[in-house]
Order: C-alpha cells, then structure tokens, then sequence
C-alpha cells in the first residue's frame, strides 16, 4: 500500500528536517551536510542561511570551517553555482559533476570563445600551477602561462574567467582558498582538504551518494526533481533513473497529492506524523528551502508571487514564509528589515523573527 500526503505536510517536515523549525542545526557543517550544500556566490547568503537555522549561532564559524578546519569547501557543484559543501562529500559532486564534460562540447567552447587546444591547456596547467601553492586569480593566470608557454591564453582566462574555472571545479582540480587581502584565491583540493585525496568514487556511486543526500533535505522527490536541482536537467535519463534504482532498497514509495514520489524509507515515519507547520520565518536569499524545490510548486510559492521571488539572472530573493508558504520578501537597509508581504502573518511572530534575524545581521 502506498500511503498518500500533502503539500502542506511535506512542507513542514522539509522545514524541520533543514533546521528551519525549530532552529537546531548543531554547527555550520552539520547544517551544511543537511542542506545537500547551501549555495555561496553572496556570501552573506550563505552564512545567514547558517545562522538562522543554529540554535546558538556563532560569528564566523562559516569562515572557521572553510579556511581554519577545512571541513567545508567552497567550489562550484550543483547548477554550476558556488557552493559550500562539506569537504568529505566533494568526491561525490566531482564523480558525478565531471563526467557530464559539457566543456568538450563545440557549442560551450564557442559560446566561451575558446578553442578545443586551449580547454585541454587550461585544464591541464591549472593543476600543475596549484600543486603546493595558493594563488590569486591573476597569480594563477600568470601560473598558467608559464606552464604551457602561451601567452595567447591570458585573452581565454580574463574573459568569462568563471566558466573556465568551473570544469576544474568539477574534475575536482580547484576550489577556492581563504582571501588575500580582500581578493579571491584558490587552491588544489588535493592539498588542501585534511587527510589528501580520498580514494576517487565511479559516477555511479557518487550519483546514489548525492541522491540520498538530495531525497534527506529536499524528499520527496522524483528522478527529475533531483536532475533539475542537479545540474538543470543534463544528467542522461538513463543513468539518473540507474541511481534510483541502486538506491531503491532505502527508498518508499509515497503520493503527494496525487502524485508519485519516493522519500527515504527511514524518513516515511517521520514525514506522516509531521504536524502542519505553524511558525514564521525569514530566509535568506539563496535558501536551499527554495532552490531544492520545483520553481512552480505553488504550494510553496503562489505563481502571482514568482516574480518578485525569482528573479533576473538567477537571483533569489530573501523571503518571509508562514506555514511553510512563501508569503512575502524581505530586504535589510542600514540595519532594519523592509518586508514586502503578499499575505498576511501572524504580527508578533513575526516581529519576534525579525529581531532574531536582524541580531544575526548585526
């Protein structure tokens, strides 16, 4: 018998299961590993995204992990976008994130105006120009140059510089290393991450590791939610539903609203005795409660609100949700937190969030 659920209920166990409700993450990488990575091109984003969801936050424990333990790591993995993820699950993102080589592809290396030749320079100077070292951007172009002896190559990695990195990131050659003196570094994961190299993961069993891992934040979930919140869709059908299917001795069957999905086995209890949530909270922009989530959820996200929550060129607004529901966006200007609210919510909730939230900002 397959048992049946909603929205709603769904909803809040997501809520609780990502710390949101009640704030109970024990510490940033534990918070982290829940969220299957929490993105990080702002920031700030990333490390209130934390913050909120800590029972006892502390300042600067994001930049503790990253760049005095080591256990997080700041990379490019899911959707091509910066991430934070804790440093023993990047041979999971690299096993399955570098096989997909897109940069191979004519069509990318045009768009980036760079030739076959130069992709397989870069890819294998970058390695050998980090090996023991820790370099700025322009250190690191400089580095390549002296590697291959092609000064032509300066043009490709000063213009969409970005793209260039992110297939190292993917192969699992680069990630970022701590600033200098406000500029970005970065460095060989190899040399960086505690312990070396682990032993290298197939992209099957980095493809199942990273389905459970989606499935305990973001479950339930189908093979083409996880796709999306992959990388947008590419993973080849047959190999996405080959994941499934290793893992489906873990998985149960479940419907929500009407519709098949599949949740951990572990987590069904759980997930049916999930009461409707109540609370108020504000997230920040960029929170994984959203990007782990279909664009057109409605339940979540009414699709009269979609615009003002995701916006051009990707960004992701900092919302206010009530009951598991986006029910307005949020900005902070010289310290106070402006709302835009869509529907209403309960006032001294709120207000009780916002004090919270704005110390956190602090």
């Amino acid at each position: 018998m397959v048992l049946s659920t909603t929205w709603p209920q769904v909803l809040a166990w997501r809520l609780r299961r990502q710390f949101v409700d009640p704030a109970s993450g024990p510490d940033a990488v534990s918070v982290v590993r829940r969220l299957a990575g929490v993105q990080a091109q702002v920031a700030s984003s990333a490390e209130l995204a934390v913050a909120v969801r800590r029972a006892d936050p502390r300042p600067g424990e994001v930049g503790e992990a990253l760049w005095l333990d080591r256990t997080l790591v700041k990379t490019w993995t899911a959707r091509g976008t910066l991430h934070l993820v804790p440093s023993d699950e990047l041979p999971a993102y690299t096993a399955v994130l570098g096989s997909f080589r897109n940069w191979e592809k004519a069509s990318w290396q045009r768009g980036h105006g760079v030739t076959a030749d130069e992709v397989t320079a870069i890819l294998e100077a970058v390695p050998k120009a980090l090996e023991g070292h820790v370099l700025t951007r322009d250190e690191l172009v400089e580095a390549v140059i002296e590697v291959t002896g092609d000064a032509h190559l300066r043009q490709a990695l000063t213009s969409g510089w970005g793209a260039l990195l992110k297939p190292l990131s993917f192969l699992g050659e680069l990630c970022y290393g701590p600033p200098r003196e406000g500029r970005v570094t970065f460095v060989s994961p190899r040399d960086w991450v505690p312990g070396g190299p682990s032993a290298p993961l197939s992209r099957d069993e980095g493809g199942v590791r990273l389905v459970r891992s989606f499935l305990g934040a973001h479950g339930p979930g189908t093979p083409e939610t996880f796709n999306v919140w992959l990388y947008r869709g590419v993973a080849p059908k047959t190999v996405l539903r080959g994941w499934f299917r290793d893992l489906a001795p873990e998985l149960a069957e479940i419907e929500v609203d009407g519709r098949p999905m599949v949740v951990l086995a572990e987590h069904l209890d759980d997930l049916m005795a999930t009461a409707p949530a109540t609370g108020v909270h504000l997230l920040p922009g960029f929170d994984q409660y959203i990007l782990g989530a279909p664009r057109d959820l409605e339940p979540l996200l009414p699709a009269e609100a979609k615009a003002k929550v995701s916006r051009a060129a990707g960004w992701i607004s900092p919302v206010v949700v009530h009951q598991g529901r986006v029910t307005g966006v949020w900005q902070a200007k010289d310290g106070v937190i402006d709302l835009d609210l869509f529907e209403e919510a309960p006032a001294a909730a709120l207000a009780q969030e916002i004090e919270r939230v704005a110390a956190l900002l602090r």
